[in-house]
């Protein structure tokens, strides 16, 4: 049975992960160095924990390199999801991402060879006129490619969701993230020669942090990704599924209202944006309402007999 200060860590983790975007766009290194270090310092955090836990760390060999592979994903979303933030801004970055659980509800089908739920379909059709919106009335360069670079992070991250919902029920879930945070940092080197001959005019890395920097990054890695990814585990035995995905969809509200006040972004976007940031959101929170509602509706229509005589004794 959860109890009233779970449910207060649960915002308290969803704070931490809308504070992420935030921390990427303070950072002054660019988003590949940036997630390059994070991904190594969360890998050995994670690292140490599963060595004072005793969790089992060995896997097959096919396994880590299956494992590898989605973290080669991971890296792709985090490097999408900052550049993103810092193209653009860290509103637009964030209702980019709140498409992933939409995503996700579109492809997990895919994956499962389920039938894809009309409601599904219908919000699925209510973020593109969403998104339709912005790109009518926000008519940057730089706003466009942002969300661009957002949609597709959220699609990346849909993925490796899916993927890590199936490996989560055969290994413990701290052995594939370290596993997932190996493969992302080895991803992210493997790019750095393409990186640097194509993306970078110096043609050099800047892993030049200040000390604020270093503090930045420190909470990054360690509050809102080690700390909050465990607490969440942990939070999901004591509070159901239907609450969980309904708190996380408050993730992109507790950011954009952050990058409100940090960097005052209110001023800097159109009315457009709102209304289409409105539309993106309220799918996102209608869709597991809607979820739970046709899956009550689908047990009661299992539940009744297949015909019903009336009149009869």
């Amino acid at each position: 049975m959860p109890r009233f200060k779970d449910f207060l860590e649960l915002h308290f983790v969803i704070f931490l992960w809308g504070f992420t975007a935030i921390l990427g766009k303070l950072i002054s290194i660019p988003a590949v160095e940036l997630v390059a270090l994070r991904t190594l310092i969360t890998a050995l955090a994670l690292g140490l924990l599963i060595y004072r836990r005793g969790t089992p760390f060995r896997l097959g060999r096919g396994t880590v390199l299956r494992i590898f592979s989605v973290g080669f994903l991971i890296a792709a979303h985090w490097i999408l999801f900052f550049a993103a933030a810092r193209v653009s801004s860290v509103s637009i970055c964030l209702v980019g991402m709140a498409t992933c659980s939409l995503w996700t509800a579109l492809l997990e089908p895919l994956f499962s060879k389920s039938k894809v739920k009309p409601h599904e379909i219908l919000l699925a059709l209510l973020i593109i006129l969403g998104l339709y919106i912005i790109f009518q009335h926000e008519t940057e360069f730089n706003s466009m490619v942002g969300i661009g670079m957002a949609v597709t992070s959220a699609l990346l991250a849909s993925i490796f969701t899916i993927i890590n919902s199936r490996l989560a029920k055969r290994f413990p879930s701290t052995t594939i993230t370290c596993y997932e945070m190996a493969g992302a940092c080895l991803g992210t080197v493997l790019f750095f020669p393409i990186y640097t001959a194509y993306f970078v005019e110096s043609g050099t890395l800047n892993f030049s942090l200040t000390a604020m920097d270093w503090v930045y990054l420190l909470v990054l890695t360690l509050a809102c990704t080690v700390y909050a990814y465990t607490a969440g585990v942990r939070l999901m035995q004591r509070i159901s599924a239907y609450s969980m995905n309904l708190t996380v969809n408050l993730e992109p509200v507790y950011g954009i209202v952050l990058a409100w006040f940090i960097f005052d972004e209110g001023d800097k976007l159109s009315a457009g944006f709102y209304y289409g940031a409105g539309v993106i959101l309220l799918s996102v929170f209608i869709y597991p309402v809607l979820d739970a509602y046709t899956e009550r509706r689908n047990k009661l229509k299992q539940a009744l007999p297949d015909k019903v005589v009336l009149g009869e004794d």
